[in-house]
């Protein structure tokens, strides 16, 4: 009897352990990341989707980050050879700077070096200058380039991103800033959308580059500091930031099997804690590459019938979605918890007269409630409106045919 009891004790403990550990799993497994910033995102390259984040619509200032849109701008709106005449008001910016003296005159190209790989701020002015003019018209183009890739809280004054505030028109006062999105949709645009994208890459992962004034009087040096070139393999391109108001800030993109990350973090430590944002960055990358693969997610071949009113006949009319063979999958980046829907978007008759060809519905596919696709559903046949015209034309058609 004590053998059998010593034997259930057992048991109870083994059965009591094994829950307490799939409890510590699963607790592990929904806990968030503990991070240091105070804004952060993970974005699927590919499609745009946010798969972490952290206060992600909060607006902060960003710092140098502020240099990859300071960059494409001058990729897609300049040319590298092109001659940048350094104003006074470039030359007096503040440390970092290359420290050039008004005047001096340098090509475009090595201006940009400059600007990413050590974050010149006097090199931000001269290229935006050369770019729109001056810095306000710069800023304003940054504005509507932002807009265009889709941000939806940012605000850009300066090309170089030190601390400033512009009072509007209205008299409101906006703060030069950004959310964690809108700078990883930047980045994202930065990397694998623009036109210029191979530029900026080429830029972005340089070690380092030397380049001289147009007179040749001067020389220069810049290297890269983003580390997490060293740091991580299938690390892809990055910027770093700092002033007073941001702290330290950071956005980069990373790739690994296949899979395309960008990662974005705003107010990530102040000094004298300068390492925060690399741990956070790769923590943010290490969670997407664990828990995300990519899915394929079958279209399913399907017909649809919907009656016609005011028809000349009450046969229904059959829809298709029109999708080729090489269509009929969806490859998505999910997580295991992750599971797509499906939804048929129709009306409840058509009203003749009908055209072959017509789109009249759609089918999406979603994911906690966004769209990831929608495919269009066409007619497969025309339909007649019963009407005094066609009558009239019916009735010829039978006379000639001797109907």
């Amino acid at each position: 009897m004590k053998r059998l009891k010593k034997m259930l004790c057992a048991v109870l403990v083994i059965v009591v352990l094994t829950m307490k550990y799939q409890t510590n799993v699963l607790a592990d497994e929904e806990e968030e990341l503990i991070l240091h910033a105070r804004s952060a995102v993970l974005m699927d390259a590919d499609s745009g989707r946010i798969l972490y984040e952290k206060d992600a619509d909060l607006a902060l200032p960003m710092a140098s980050t502020t240099k990859i849109l300071t960059c494409i701008l001058a990729l897609e709106n300049g040319t590298l050879s092109e001659i940048c005449t350094f104003s006074r008001y470039a030359a007096s910016q503040p440390q970092v700077h290359l420290g050039a003296p008004t005047g001096t005159q340098f090509q475009l190209e090595d201006l940009l070096y400059s600007l990413m790989l050590e974050s010149h701020n006097d090199s931000a002015v001269a290229i935006a200058e050369q770019i729109s003019g001056d810095v306000e018209t710069f800023a304003a183009r940054m504005n509507r380039k932002a807009a265009d890739i889709g941000c939806r809280d940012s605000w850009f004054v300066t090309p170089n991103g030190l601390d400033a505030t512009v009072t509007l028109a209205d008299g409101s006062k906006r703060q030069h800033s950004t959310t964690a999105a809108d700078l990883a949709r930047i980045m994202r645009y930065c990397v694998y959308e623009s036109p210029k994208r191979g530029e900026f890459l080429k830029i972005t992962q340089s070690a380092s580059h030397s380049f001289a004034d147009v007179s040749g009087t001067r020389s220069y040096y810049c290297g890269n500091h983003n580390a997490l070139l060293q740091m991580l393999d299938g690390a892809v391109s990055g910027k770093t930031g700092f002033t007073g108001e941001a702290g330290y800030c950071y956005v980069a993109a990373y790739e690994n099997e296949g899979r395309r990350f960008v990662a974005a973090l705003l107010g990530c430590g102040w000094p004298p804690h300068k390492g925060y944002k690399w741990e956070d960055v790769r923590k943010l990358f290490s969670y997407g590459a664990l828990r995300y693969a990519f899915r394929e997610i079958p279209v399913e071949q399907q017909s649809w019938a919907l009656p016609v009113t005011g028809g000349v006949t009450e046969e229904p009319i059959f829809l298709t979605d029109g999708l080729r063979e090489e269509e009929r999958c969806l490859r998505i980046l999910l997580s295991d918890r992750e599971q797509v829907t499906r939804k048929t978007e129709l009306p409840d008759h058509l009203d003749a007269p009908v055209g072959k060809g017509e789109a009249v519905g759609r089918v999406l596919y979603l994911l906690n409630g966004e769209v990831l696709r929608a495919y269009p559903l066409y007619t497969t046949s025309s339909r007649e409106q019963w009407s005094l015209e066609y009558c009239i034309w019916l009735t010829g058609e039978c006379f000639l045919n001797g109907l």
